[in-house]
């Protein structure tokens, strides 16, 4: 299954990392942009101008014409990166091949542009796809790593985000159960499992199945906010809603902080369409927000 991302983070992707996403988009392009967009304005998520690079550059990669214009515009303004007039020369230029207007109508004032891809625009192999990235003790770990990575662009998921989580769930034991009756890869409660349609939690592809159907719907419920969506992960989305924010857990909190460590962003691609906002997302965000902001 393909899913429409309506992003804020870096690529559409069939692998996301700290660094770039893969290069074959997955998702709309034009949801890929509106979601940088966000993320460039701090519209409805924190502000990330370095991230928003990272999406326009994904989407210029897929030949979107607006997304090579916006990125010419933040370097040579320096919103999200160095002012740099020879990179914003080089992405006004391929929006004027496009017929961009303004792209061409800006690009004599940037003189010369860089006669070498921007790095962002480079295939380069992603860590997603070497699953050595991450240690394994056994055979059966990296099989089922490999699984999960597979998986994981069928719901939207970055490979690196649903491999973190599984290893923080259960260490890539398909037979773990938790003392709270959670099973699995994805350590699924009967109630999660219920949810998604798994039948069989200790089934190794219906488990992880079931657990990345579940944080395509934590992204969109929290607008792809990862810090929110590891905590609701681990405590439950009402938790996160009743505290407006990472819950007052001690394990919920050191949960969230291994995620993130692991994944290495904040923000991830979502579907918009998958479910609506949190109600309470608005007053979380103005809780969380910067002072000053």
């Amino acid at each position: 299954m393909q899913t429409k991302l309506l992003f804020a983070c870096c690529f559409v992707f069939q692998c996301l990392t700290a660094e770039t996403v893969a290069a074959e988009p997955l998702e709309d392009l034009g949801a890929l942009r509106k979601m940088a967009r966000s993320l460039e304005h701090g519209e409805g998520v924190p502000k990330n101008p370095t991230e928003a690079i990272r999406l326009y550059c994904q989407g210029a990669k897929g030949g979107d014409t607006e997304s090579m214009f916006r990125l010419g515009w933040m370097y040579a303004i320096g919103r999200g990166a160095k002012r740099d007039d020879a990179v914003a020369a080089y992405f006004f230029a391929q929006a004027a091949e496009h017929g961009h207007l303004q792209s061409k109508n800006l690009l004599p004032r940037m003189g010369k542009a860089i006669s070498d891809i921007p790095e962002c625009m480079q295939d380069k192999k992603e860590p997603d796809d070497a699953i050595d990235d991450f240690a394994y003790s056994t055979d059966l770990q990296r099989q089922l790593a490999a699984m999960v990575i597979r998986l994981a662009p069928e719901y939207g998921v970055s490979p690196r985000l649903a491999l973190t989580l599984a290893r923080t769930e259960s260490n890539l034991n398909p037979r773990a159960i938790s003392i709270k009756n959670a099973q699995g890869l994805m350590q699924l409660i009967p109630e999660t499992a219920a949810r998604f349609n798994v039948r069989k939690p200790l089934d190794p592809e219906q488990n992880v199945r079931g657990g990345l159907a579940y944080l395509r719907w934590l992204l969109a419920y929290f607008r792809g906010d990862v810090k929110l969506v590891a905590a609701a992960y681990n405590a439950g989305e009402g938790a996160v809603n009743k505290y407006l924010g990472v819950p007052p857990y001690s394990e919920t909190r050191a949960y969230v902080k291994s995620i993130l460590a692991g994944y290495r962003q904040e923000a991830h691609p979502f579907d918009s369409t998958v479910t609506d906002p949190s109600p309470e997302l608005p007053r979380i965000v103005r809780k969380n927000a910067p002072k000053g902001s």
